[in-house]
């Protein structure tokens, strides 16, 4: 598959830019995909190459339209970019809480998608990579994994914006799959990102993560749609 084009959201740190980092080594031109235009340039000037800076507020939806109307071909989309600052669980949330995080994890990423989509349709081997979380698995929350603690469904808003977004990406993978699209979730783990404090703190190599999902951009004709992996590999359970 020669796929050469991709654009990231929330590129100009932590996952987003190792996924673009990658890509522009392996000769790809990545659209660096960032809410602050600033910080966009200082991430495409770092990651050279076929890095372009593109200013993208995911919430935006006049940001979102222009950025659509500068990238008329594209041949990955990778949603990555979003937010997890409220560690309440359920009973406790705000409100107006949980509506900003699903503004970014949920709203932007449908928002992105389909602002995309004709872009996406132009290649003929299009894919969509979303960034999920293992904590949105509602099996994993029930039959508690060891890799999470026990903390009784802390950080309820995130998690459930996980689950909305692992609902969204197989309902975009059967919508699309006559037309050859790629659409699969990705489960990166934790790792050391401004995402939280938690994850600046505990987390793992984001590049290890970014590799995770560059394979899924680069899935062949006969890979997998609709479906949700670990960074390794592995199947994660919805």
């Amino acid at each position: 598959m020669n796929t050469t084009t991709a654009l990231v959201t929330g590129a100009n740190k932590g996952i987003g830019k190792e996924i673009a980092r990658q890509l522009v080594a392996d000769g790809w031109t990545v659209h660096v995909g960032s809410r602050d235009v600033e910080r966009g340039r200082t991430a495409v000037d770092e990651l050279g190459g076929g890095a372009v800076p593109l200013q993208l507020d995911v919430t935006d939806s006049g940001s979102v339209a222009d950025a659509a109307r500068v990238v008329t071909t594209l041949d990955v989309l990778i949603n990555n970019a979003g937010v997890s600052d409220t560690f309440a669980e359920a009973p406790d949330m705000d409100v107006d809480d949980l509506r900003r995080v699903y503004e970014t994890n949920v709203f932007g990423v449908a928002a992105v998608t389909n602002a995309f989509l004709p872009a996406l349709r132009r290649s003929p081997h299009p894919r969509i990579v979303n960034v999920s979380s293992g904590t949105g698995s509602l099996t994993w929350s029930v039959e508690i994994n060891p890799q999470f603690t026990p903390d009784g469904g802390a950080a309820a808003a995130y998690r459930s914006s996980k689950t909305a977004l692992n609902a969204l990406t197989v309902f975009y993978a059967r919508s699309l799959s006559g037309d050859g699209f790629k659409v699969n979730a990705l489960a990166p783990g934790i790792r050391a990102t401004e995402l939280n404090a938690r994850a600046a703190e505990a987390g793992g190599d984001p590049a290890e993560a970014a590799l995770a999902a560059v394979r899924l951009a680069r899935l062949s004709d006969d890979g997998p749609t609709g479906a949700f992996f670990s960074w390794d590999g592995t199947a994660v359970p919805w």
